[in-house]
Parts: structure tokens; sequence; C-alpha cells
């Protein structure tokens, strides 16, 4: 048998209040001229001066430059506003495509080239040779869990197509994780992103790889998501909801260090072709890939079914998923949300050439993905 190798490092403060912590940490470990990095809604929304309240003794600035999917040109543009403010830190405050940008401006900022070339299949892939600014992150939404996550996922500025840099090295020193700061989401970011932390969890088991640690993290991680999503995205207010899938969310992405699958590919697809959101394409596709998935695996599929609460096993997994879509808001096909026929050949491009599919429990070939695509329009 291989040698394996496990790692959990990331320091989390998780509950309501958390981001009034945020200040005495940075004091205490010497920095005060934080840089936040945030997208540019939420830059202009109550919830960042709130935040903002609570930096007393810091000289912040805030870099509001993130929108839409995160590219790699937003990097580079923080990395500049990193070196006007003379930051000695980075504050990532946001969601994931914020905290993607946010976890790597420091290293922009701090080695030569564009952050595209540090992508891990860059053809000249640079190293990471020198220390990088300290960085702390606060997620605003349950759902990529981009806090704990070693990756950034960033897009191409013309090609759309997604690359990922990855290293322990962009991991946030600290994670303060309050769901007071998700309160005020509409419920439809709320359902997006919530099925995205669903869609890491139910993935990241359904994975071959071998990580029986993170197999136990994904399915409390499913049964956390599947029991307050729901709650969540119709009583907005409830805290315990909130909680329940920031925690969700988090365990997700720490899962997901295992590996994902074929409906990751297929969304990273619609990201870059159609700049689809990353987790209503992930909600939009999930049913769709876990029914051709079923066969491979139909004894993790029970076990998904018994976390979700559902009689029946296996075979009401995907049922469930269908009508749960439909009761947080998510209805109708690629087609309803913007896909069209002319799409087809360049997603099936895309997505066969995404890394995630690499360990789906079925062989993906370009074909299967053509016939996923179909189904799911």
């Amino acid at each position: 048998m291989r040698i394996a190798h496990f790692s959990f490092p990331t320091a989390i403060e998780f509950g309501a209040g958390a981001r009034k912590r945020v200040a005495a940490h940075l004091l205490e470990q010497g920095f005060n001229r934080p840089l936040i990095v945030t997208d540019r809604a939420l830059a202009q929304l109550p919830v960042l001066a709130e935040f903002q309240s609570h930096l007393q003794g810091l000289e912040v600035a805030v870099f509001g430059g993130v929108f839409g999917n995160p590219t790699c040109s937003q990097v580079m543009d923080g990395a500049q506003a990193f070196h006007a403010h003379q930051a000695d830190c980075v504050i990532g405050f946001g969601g994931g495509a914020a905290l993607d940008v946010a976890k790597v401006v420091g290293l922009a900022a701090t080695h030569d080239g564009d952050i595209v070339e540090y992508a891990w299949d860059h053809p000249q892939v640079r190293p990471i040779v020198q220390a990088l600014p300290y960085f702390v992150a606060l997620p605003s939404t349950s759902g990529t869990g981009s806090e704990v996550g070693r990756s950034s996922v960033l897009s191409e500025n013309d090609t759309h197509l997604k690359r990922v840099v990855f290293s322990a090295k962009i991991l946030a020193r600290r994670v303060f994780a309050d769901p007071e700061l998700t309160l005020a989401l509409p419920a439809h970011i709320t359902a997006a992103t919530g099925m995205d932390a669903l869609t890491h969890n139910i993935e990241s088991y359904l994975s071959p790889a071998y990580h029986p640690l993170c197999d136990g993290i994904a399915l409390e991680g499913t049964r956390l998501a599947a029991a307050s999503l729901y709650t969540a995205v119709s009583q907005p207010g409830d805290l315990r909801a909130r909680s329940d899938l920031m925690m969700a969310s988090m365990m997700g992405a720490i899962a997901f260090q295992k590996d994902l699958g074929a409906v990751h590919s297929c969304a990273h697809a619609l990201g870059a072709v159609c700049d689809m959101h990353h987790g209503l394409a992930n909600a939009l596709m999930i049913d769709t890939v876990l029914a051709w998935n079923q066969a491979a695996v139909p004894a993790k599929f029970d076990d998904l079914a018994h976390v979700c609460g559902l009689a029946g096993g296996g075979a009401a997994l995907v049922p469930w998923l269908r009508a749960f879509k439909a009761r947080i808001g998510i209805h109708g096909g690629l087609a309803a949300h913007g896909v069209r026929a002319e799409h087809h050949a360049r997603l099936v491009a895309v997505a066969s050439a995404d890394i995630c599919h690499q360990t789906n429990p079925r062989t993906c070939t370009a074909a299967d993905f053509a016939a996923l695509f179909a189904a799911a329009m």
C-alpha cells in the first residue's frame, strides 16, 4: 500500500461575532496596515462598513476590484493596491471570488511575473520562493469554502479558462468564520452558494481517491448542508441554520483536497464559456451527473441518502436533489439559464480538459460530457 499524506492545518475562529477579533489578532501579530480585498458590490454595502468599524487601531485600505468570476488581472490590480497602501498584510472579505483573489494578491505583490505563471499547469510554472504577506480570511457566503482552501481558481483574462494556483503557502493564517456576515444574503445567493457547499461534500465523498479523514468530513458536511440550506433560504435570519451552512461550506472545502468529480468539470466549463455563477452551475449539473454516476458507486449513494435523512436508500438521492433545488428556488435546466446549442461544443472541450473529472467515479470521455450537457439542457 502506498504512503498517503494528510494535512489539516488551518486555524479557524468560528461563531457569531468572530469578525470583531480580527483587529486584536493582527495587532498581536505585529501588523497594522491591512489591505482588505473584497468584491465590487460588497465594498458598497453596510456589511463591509460595519466590519471596518471593528478595525480600530489599524490603517486600512480597501481594494474592491473583484467582480464576476475572478480573473488574473484582478489579482494584479490588487497587488498594485497592496504596494500603493504599503500594506503589511491582507484581509480577504467576501465570497469565493474575493477570497480566491485575496489569497494570491500577496503572492503577486512579492513575486515577479503575472499570477497566471504560478498556476500549477503553466508550461513554465514559477515557484513560490519568498515569504508571503500575512493573510486572514472572512467568508461572507457559505459556498466555496475558499477561506480554508489551498487553491486559488482564476480565469485567464482573454480565454476565460480556469487556472489554479495550488500551494499550502497561500492558506490563510487564520480564518474568522462569522455566520452573522451571511444574514443579509439574498435568497438566490444563499441557494446557489449553498448548493456549491453541498456539491463539494457529495463529490468529495464519491471520489475514489483514498482519504478516510475527508470521507468522514464530507458525510457530515453533506448532512449539515442538507439539513440547513432550506431554512437558511426561507428564514434568512435563522442564525443556527446560517452557522450550520457555513460549517458545511468549510467542511466541503477541507474534504475536496481529496478531489472532486465531473460535476465540477461541467461547472468550470459553464463558468468559462457562459460566465455562469459557479454555485448555480454546480446546482444545474449535479443531479444529471449523479444519476450517471450512481451505478458505479451504489454503496456510497446509500451513505449519502442516509445522512440526508432519505428513505429508500441511494435510489432516493437524485430525485431528492431535483425536488430540493426547486424548494430553494433553483428551477429549470441549462437552457433556462442562458446556455444555447452553440455553446455545446465549447462546453464539452473545456470540461474534457478540466482536471476534476479525473477523480470522478466513472471515466468521462468527450462523448460522455456531450451527453451530460445535452441531458441537463
